[in-house]
């Protein structure tokens, strides 16, 4: 097979890519110009082709290896790599938050620079905070408004208590005069939401910790994983540096890749980590099935689209003056 070249590797936009990949015991390599993985077992190898042109994120955890040169070809394909312990949890390794980011020269600036020119401006980064907040609740009403399985398993947005907690919240949002505010509310909405899924799917007396190793427990863990893979890669290819967060900055770094992927977790990492519970699912199911709600519902694309808007939405007119006339 011929050797591709990073220009052909990159055909498929980041947004539109359909792949997120989490290893164990297995060695990563480059042959015959393609990234593989070798599994091991007492009676054979066997090889297994990665499609890194299709592939957003590669979480590589227990017992796992990789060799230059198949770094080498997921830099050049525009693949984030992240190195975790057990089921994906914790991220171990990384610069920026915990994700080894391809490198080149070739990114967008005008995101950056449209984020950076409202970020040092508090009022602007509240507005901000509190804009991610309220798409973050019109996407959980859409998903669970049009999702027929989780509709099934009582996660309907049309539900008119479900819609008035979510309206509540929406108001209370619009409210909020400081990020500590907003966190709160964050806080209880989750709360509510974890007890509206442990209701839904017979979790008598859940308790949300991270350390826990009932299987709702461990799902959530894993999902969110995910979703931060998602939010990673929407920031590195737009360009934006992870420690400039609107909310989590504080406490976190990197934690701008935590208010991103608040974007989609409430609307589809929660409800599906309750339902595979109940179903007791295996992790790798948990993990198929989370990818699937990603593809059925856009979400790489929502959130590229999202992380865009708001960085001009509240960028200064010269940076926005700027961008539109570099686009003419």
């Amino acid at each position: 097979m011929e050797i591709l070249n990073s220009s052909d590797l990159k055909s498929i936009l980041h947004s539109k890519r359909a792949n997120i990949y989490y290893l164990q015991y297995c060695r990563v390599m480059q042959k015959d110009g393609r990234v593989l993985y070798l599994a091991e077992d007492d009676r054979q190898n066997s090889y297994y082709n990665i499609p890194i042109a299709n592939t957003t994120c590669l979480l590589l955890g227990t017992g796992t290896s990789i060799t230059q040169a198949a770094m080498r070809m997921l830099a050049q394909a525009g693949v984030l790599v992240g190195f975790s312990g057990g089921g994906g949890t914790p991220l171990l390794m990384a610069s920026e938050i915990e994700w080894l980011s391809p490198q080149s020269e070739y990114r967008p600036t005008e995101y950056v620079q449209a984020w950076l020119s409202f970020w040092f401006d508090e009022q602007k980064r509240l507005a901000a905070a509190k804009a991610l907040q309220q798409t973050r609740l019109e996407f959980l009403q859409k998903t669970w408004a049009k999702d027929k399985d989780l509709k099934l398993e009582g996660f309907d947005s049309t539900n008119p208590a479900i819609g008035q907690l979510i309206e509540s919240f929406v108001s209370q949002i619009d409210k909020a005069d400081r990020v500590s505010k907003l966190l709160q509310l964050e806080a209880e909405l989750t709360k509510k939401l974890y007890r509206l899924a442990a209701s839904n799917t017979n979790h008598k007396c859940f308790s949300r910790e991270r350390d826990a190793t009932d299987k709702a427990n461990e799902f959530l863990n894993h999902g969110n994983y995910l979703a931060y893979g998602l939010a990673a890669t929407t920031l590195w290819v737009l360009g934006i540096p992870h420690g400039f967060a609107v909310m989590h900055g504080k406490t976190r770094r990197g934690a701008l890749v935590f208010d991103v992927a608040d974007l989609i977790k409430d609307a589809i990492i929660l409800p599906w980590a309750f339902i595979s519970a109940k179903e007791n699912a295996t992790e790798q199911e948990f993990r198929q099935q989370c990818l699937q709600a990603f593809t059925n519902h856009k979400a790489l694309d929502f959130m590229f689209n999202e992380v865009k808007r708001i960085a001009f939405q509240f960028a200064s007119p010269a940076v926005v003056q700027d961008a539109e006339g570099d686009s003419q």
